[in-house]
């Protein structure tokens, strides 16, 4: 998946979803990538898309970007 500007969505992303909610890409269904706490086995079914954990919402799985989403910080760590 992208963001509505055009960069890849990755793992660990600090992103706003919408005005006064951000979230944090726990799973990448499209690559493949899943945080610890959110594991293949738990959300593959999907097929396809993100999942985000949310501070205002929880867990929200994106087929497609919403165009108010935007990443505000790529996760560095190893």
């Amino acid at each position: 998946m992208k963001y509505p500007d055009g960069q890849d969505v990755k793992l660990g992303d600090r992103v706003e979803l919408w005005a006064g909610n951000q979230g944090t890409v726990v799973c990448s269904i499209d690559t493949g990538e899943y945080s610890a706490a959110h594991p293949k086995e738990n959300w593959a079914y999907l097929g396809r898309g993100i999942v985000v954990l949310s501070e205002k919402a929880g867990l929200i799985h994106y087929a497609e970007p919403e165009p108010t989403m935007r990443l505000l910080k790529r996760d560095t760590s190893p």
